[in-house]
C-alpha cells in the first residue's frame, strides 16, 4: 500500500481508505449501498488490514448510527492497527439541536460516536457539510477543544465551498485553533468540479483531499454503457436520480476511454478510474467501498502501478467539460496560473 501525508499534517494515511456506508442498511437509501452486518464487516476489515488499507471512514448519519456501531464491533482488538474517520453535522433526530455545527450538537455528536465506536478517540473528525447558521468561530473553537482534550486527533471538513473553507482556515490562523487538514470531497472522472476551486485551494493551504464516491456514484464500473442500463440491485439503479448530475453521452465517452486504457494496462475499468484519481494533486486518500470480499480485492488492485502520461491524457480529454465562470476566464491567461 502507498501512504501519503494528510494535507499539511504529519499524519500518513493509506492511498486507499475503506468506506462504511455499506454497513447496516438501516433505511432504503443505505440499503442501496449495502447491508453488511458485523460478521461480514469483520471479514472485510481483516482483508483491508492485510492489504494495508488501514483508514476506515464512517459517519453518524450512516444508517442512523448503525454503521458506526458495526464498525466498532468489527475493530475490537485491532484499534492500534487502524485509523478511524467519522463525520457529524447532518440531522440525527427531530430536536432543534440535533443537527448542525454548533458547540451543543458537535459535543453531543462526538460523545455519541465515541460510544458507538467503542473507542476513546477519533483520529479524523470531519464536518459532514456547511452550517451557515453557526458562527465559524464557535465551530472551530469547539473542534479545537476536542483536539486539546484528546477526543479527536485531526479535524477536517466535507462538501465545503471554497470560500467557506478558506474563511475557516483564516479563523483558525487568527485564534490559533486546530486547522482543517482534510477535505472529504466528491471527485471523479465523471464530475471534475473539484479541480476548479477546491484543488488549487487545497494545494495552496495544505488541505488534503479524501475523495468520496470515486467511481461516480457507481456509474464508472463499466456496467453502464450505450444500450446497457443500470441493473436492479445496484446503487446506480436503486437510487437513480440521487447524487451528482451528469450528461449521459459524456458518461459513455468516459467509459469508452476507460475501456481502451484498461485493455492497454491489463486492469479493470474501476481500477483505472481509481488509479487516475490517486495521481491527482492534493489527493491524500481515495475512499473505496465494497459489498463483498471479491469487490474489495478488485478495488485494492488500483494501487501499486501507474498510468502513463499518455493514458492520463486520454482520460483527461474524454472527461473534460467546460468549466464555470471565473475558471474559464482565468484559463485564458496561462501566464497567471500556477504550474502543476
Amino acid at each position: 500500500m502507498e501512504f501519503n501525508r494528510l494535507g499539511h499534517s504529519g499524519l500518513r494515511v493509506p492511498a486507499l481508505a475503506f468506506g462504511t456506508a455499506t454497513f447496516g442498511g438501516g433505511n432504503d437509501f443505505f440499503k442501496a449501498w449495502g447491508s453488511t452486518d458485523a460478521g461480514a464487516a469483520t471479514r472485510l476489515i481483516d482483508v483491508c488490514l492485510d492489504h494495508g488499507v488501514s483508514l476506515f471512514d464512517t459517519a453518524d448519519v450512516y444508517s442512523a448510527g448503525l454503521a458506526e456501531t458495526i464498525l466498532g464491533e468489527a475493530i475490537k482488538g485491532k484499534r492500534n492497527r487502524l485509523l478511524i474517520s467519522t463525520k457529524a453535522t447532518f440531522p440525527m433526530g427531530d430536536g432543534p439541536n440535533d443537527f448542525g455545527s454548533s458547540r451543543q450538537h458537535l459535543t453531543d455528536a462526538v460523545d455519541a460516536s465515541l460510544r458507538r465506536l467503542g473507542v476513546d478517540h477519533i483520529d479524523l473528525l470531519q464536518l459532514h457539510g456547511q452550517d451557515y447558521n453557526t458562527p465559524v468561530e464557535e465551530t472551530l473553537s469547539t473542534l479545537d477543544q476536542f483536539v486539546r482534550t484528546g477526543k479527536v486527533r485531526y479535524i477536517g471538513c466535507s462538501n465545503f465551498n471554497g470560500w467557506h473553507l478558506m474563511k475557516s482556515l483564516a479563523v483558525s490562523d487568527r485564534y490559533g485553533y486546530a486547522k482543517y487538514v482534510a477535505h472529504q470531497a466528491y471527485y471523479s472522472l465523471l464530475n471534475r468540479d473539484y479541480e476548479w476551486d477546491l484543488l488549487p485551494l487545497g494545494r495552496d493551504q495544505g488541505v488534503g483531499a479524501v475523495v468520496w464516491s470515486p467511481l461516480g456514484w457507481g456509474k464508472l464500473t463499466g456496467k453502464i454503457r450505450r444500450g446497457q442500463a443500470a441493473q436492479p440491485g445496484t446503487r446506480a439503479h436503486d437510487i437513480a436520480g440521487t447524487g451528482p448530475q451528469y450528461e449521459e453521452e459524456r458518461l459513455f465517452r468516459i467509459v469508452d476511454a476507460l475501456d481502451v486504457v484498461a485493455k492497454e494496462v491489463g486492469k479493470t475499468i474501476p481500477q483505472v478510474a481509481l488509479n487516475w484519481l490517486l495521481r491527482r494533486p492534493t489527493v491524500s486518500s481515495v475512499i473505496i467501498g465494497a459489498r463483498n470480499e471479491e469487490q474489495l480485492i478488485q478495488n485494492i488492485g488500483a494501487v501499486g502501478w501507474a498510468l502513463t502520461p499518455g493514458q492520463v491524457a486520454t482520460l483527461d480529454e474524454a472527461s473534460d467539460v467546460s468549466p464555470a465562470y471565473p475558471v474559464w476566464h482565468q484559463r485564458n491567461f496561462p501566464q497567471l496560473n500556477e504550474k502543476a
